[in-house]
């Protein structure tokens, strides 16, 4: 038997670019147009610095506690109405599960708005349990997520792939013993050849489960 554990934002769900819209989104909702590239100005802002920033450059009424809550709700609400898996995932968790594997999730995400994103998307039933980087104690900058989700899978660490998007996350991986499966995103496409050189395997997309299943099936001997 072998594990599976699996990173949820730009890994399985199509959903890092809403980070990029979070801010315009909500300014769309009080009847205001955002300048372009605004989700790119606020990125490396904390929520607080961001909404403090909205509220200086658009004039809100709104104070930077409520700015803050109303992100969140439009973020809420596109895990829970509008966010989808990328190609093929669906497929790829069915063939990992016809093949013994066993599945579980860790994110760095909320666990009310992945839970309601896989729900509606179809996923949630691959997962014998989703696994958050809040309810851990810690960011993937350190292996202890990973650490969790292989003690409830019960497999190998060795046998037991990790897919994640994000470098820094692919790493720590790596670096504990994991075998790491790196998934391209298009959010991260300036560090595919540094995520390509860390992974073990590396999926352009979720389409060719016989390619990672041949490699998979080595994993570990």
């Amino acid at each position: 038997m072998k594990g599976a554990i699996f990173d949820i934002d730009g890994t399985l769900l199509d959903s890092m670019s809403m980070w990029d819209h979070a801010g315009e989104w909500y300014l769309a909702r009080l009847g205001i147009k955002a300048e372009p590239g605004l989700g790119r100005r606020l990125l490396p802002m904390s929520m607080e610095q961001a909404a403090r920033y909205m509220r200086e450059q658009y004039c809100l009424a709104q104070t930077e506690a409520e700015i803050v809550s109303g992100v969140e709700e439009t973020v809420s609400r596109y895990y829970r109405d509008e966010v989808l898996p990328k190609a093929g995932v669906a497929e790829f968790l069915n063939q990992l599960g016809k093949h013994g594997f066993v599945m579980a999730a860790a994110t760095s995400s909320s666990r009310k708005e992945v839970e309601a994103a896989l729900s509606r998307c179809g996923l949630k039933a691959f997962f014998r349990q989703i696994f958050t980087c809040t309810e851990v104690g810690a960011g993937k900058d350190r292996p202890d997520i990973y650490y969790e989700a292989l003690s409830c899978l019960g497999t190998e660490k060795t046998r037991t792939w990790v897919f994640e998007d994000a470098l820094h996350a692919a790493v720590t991986a790596k670096h504990a013993g994991f075998a790491v499966a790196g998934v391209y995103d298009e959010a991260s496409r300036m560090d595919q050849e540094a995520l390509k050189k860390i992974s073990d395997y590396y999926l352009k997309d979720f389409k060719d489960f016989p390619a990672f299943y041949r490699i998979a099936s080595g994993a570990g001997e």
